[in-house]
């Protein structure tokens, strides 16, 4: 029995094409407030769309601001204190949370966010890697009022494809802390 292989083309000197991203277009930063029944005000971009959180369990003041063009969102959850004991069990929340994703994460720094002058002073945390949310943070006045950050993007977090991305989203949420207020 005979086999005889061909094939077509006849170029010897083939080789496959590296692995290409898509372009990433990314519009220019610029802001509005979002000021509405809750007990803060911030800028957030205007390309992002909030709304509020759909989940059962959320709260009034539980939005989502929405990236859509880089499938991100960027939930925020508020909480009244109402005690010592509540305000502590918030910010090991946070704490946790943030440090939920070391299997994860490469790395976790934290920050300070101290702005004494609108009472604002919370962490915000770095997660390096290929965890699912790469920022969190908290924002409180440390006796009336608790709000929470989580940064996710809908798809499988591989850090080298949304890099770029995750830097460009990072400054609208630098941007929406430094001009948080409370009301």
């Amino acid at each position: 029995m005979m086999w005889c292989l061909s094939s077509c083309g006849g170029d010897a000197d083939y080789s496959p094409k590296p692995r290409g991203y898509y372009r990433i277009v990314f519009p220019q930063h610029s802001y509005r407030l979002y000021d509405t029944g809750c007990p803060y005000t911030f800028e957030y971009p205007k390309y992002a769309a909030i709304e509020p959180d759909k989940d059962p369990r959320a709260k009034p003041c539980f939005i989502n601001v929405q990236f859509p063009q880089f499938k991100a969102t960027l939930h925020l959850t508020y909480e009244a204190v109402t005690s010592k004991t509540q305000f502590d069990k918030l910010i090991e929340y946070a704490h946790k949370f943030a440090f939920k994703h070391t299997v994860k994460a490469t790395g976790i720094d934290e920050g300070t966010i101290h702005y004494p002058d609108r009472k604002v002073y919370g962490i915000y945390y770095t997660i390096d890697g290929n965890a699912a949310s790469s920022a969190q943070f908290y924002l409180t006045d440390s006796t009336r009022h608790y709000l929470r950050g989580a940064l996710y993007f809908n798809s499988e977090p591989k850090l080298d494809s949304i890099q770029p991305v995750l830097d460009f989203v990072k400054k609208d949420v630098a941007v929406m802390i430094k001009s948080f207020k409370w009301k």
